[in-house]
């Protein structure tokens, strides 16, 4: 049920609850080289075709041998082979030690590898100087791949580590979900491209480089809509035109109550509207609703409120609409040093650094002005700190704390 877009605030877990019930994934999949699926979401589940590693192998440069042979009170060793990594050794001879270096099978008879730290070279003979149990420095088959485990489901986006894992069982291709076309306007007749030349009351259009940044960093494709001038009409059309070749539209700017404000309305026009203002500060007025059956996303205008939105509300939702299955970031509980009046019936997000000083925990310091049209607070931060509404901070007072990097999500 749409809420009233005049005069209700919503809370922003019920704006993501009800977004995310009425979005589906887009249906696409495609097949990609493994050197190319980095932050690309799986379509297939995988399981391990072999085990890592397949082998039994040392973990160390020195000397395999049977800890029997030490257990029994042997401890020089004639050196009957060598067995460099890439090579295979043969069963090792009662005792004797085979050198082996670091990922080298382990010969047949042989338990243990000897630390070459821990051996006494004299010739053709080692003498191993300290005890050895069965098993010492040996990566043993299937330590870190056994053979049929599952190794991720459909929904996981592919991370560095993960491609490594996925390269290291062989695997050359992946089947992945095709990335969102997410088309991306703004609105505004002061807005112009980096590079041009400034005229008198205009300023440079940052919010369109921060969103398609970030989208870029979640693997989609941007559309690049352009800047769309202050009048209902231009709007109406900018935005159907963004919907028919996108999965989705984000537009910045124009969704306030100011007369120039024409994007709430020429949703209402051509689409619908589902809610219009969040319970946050900043970030108010948002707009969310559809256009030609697509998700749209309208952000405010102002670059903080921008940002924040996009983080907290829009790259969840398109999580969803990509087929990403990912929990919600989880806060962590900081002090602040800093003291702040009590907050109105808005959520606050506050623009924090996390600051050490000699043997002391970590403290949450605000990253200079917390006006929404300060874009400099948000690049000086580590995240963002959450303020109930109706709620004072003092020095030391517990923060729940966002970490950039976690609500971005491009690790």
């Amino acid at each position: 049920m749409a809420l009233s877009p005049s005069t209700t605030l919503t809370p922003i877990e019920q704006a993501l609850t009800q977004i995310l019930a009425g979005l589906s994934p887009v249906v696409g999949e495609e097949s990609v080289a493994i050197s190319a699926a980095l932050h690309r979401v799986l379509a297939q589940e995988i399981s391990a075709p072999l085990a890592v590693p397949g082998y039994d192998n040392s973990a160390m440069d020195g000397y395999a041998i049977d800890s029997r042979d030490l257990n029994a009170g042997i401890t020089q060793f004639p050196i009957s082979q060598r067995i460099p990594a890439g090579s295979v050794g043969h069963v090792l001879s009662p005792g004797t030690a085979a050198r082996i270096f670091t990922g080298a099978p382990m010969p047949g008879g042989a338990d243990a590898v000897v630390m070459q730290e821990n051996c006494r070279l004299e010739g053709e003979t080692v003498t191993v100087e300290v005890p050895v149990q069965a098993g010492e420095n040996v990566r043993r088959a299937g330590a870190d791949v056994q053979y049929g485990e599952l190794l991720f489901s459909a929904g996981h986006r592919l991370r560095a580590p993960d491609i490594g894992m996925l390269a290291g069982v062989g695997l050359q291709a992946l089947k992945v979900r095709r990335p969102l076309r997410v088309a991306v306007l703004t609105t505004g007749n002061e807005l112009v491209r980096p590079g041009q030349a400034l005229q008198a009351g205009q300023i440079y259009n940052s919010n369109f480089y921060t969103v398609s940044s970030l989208l870029q960093g979640l693997g989609h494709e941007v559309l690049d809509c352009g800047i769309v001038t202050d009048t209902l009409q231009a709007t109406e059309q900018a935005l159907l035109e963004a919907a028919r070749g996108a999965d989705c539209v984000i537009s910045s700017g124009g969704v306030s109550v100011g007369e120039e404000d024409h994007v709430r309305m020429a949703l209402q026009n051509i689409g619908a509207l589902t809610f219009w203002k969040l319970a946050i500060k900043p970030g108010k007025p948002f707009a969310f609703g559809t256009i030609a059956n697509k998700a749209f996303f309208g952000l405010p205008g102002n670059p903080v409120s921008a940002f924040v939105n996009f983080v907290l509300v829009i790259r969840p939702a398109l999580a969803r609409l990509s087929g990403l299955i990912e929990p919600p970031a989880i806060p962590w509980h900081l002090p602040a040093d800093f003291e702040m009046e009590a907050t109105g019936v808005r959520q606050e997000y506050l623009r924090v650094s996390c600051q050490h000083s000699a043997g002391s925990a970590a403290v949450l310091q605000l990253t200079g002005s917390q006006s929404s049209g300060v874009l400099s607070s948000v690049s000086h931060s580590d995240g963002l700190a959450i303020v109930p509404p109706n709620t004072a901070v003092k020095r030391g007072d517990l923060l729940r704390f966002l970490p950039l990097n976690e609500i971005v999500g491009h690790g």
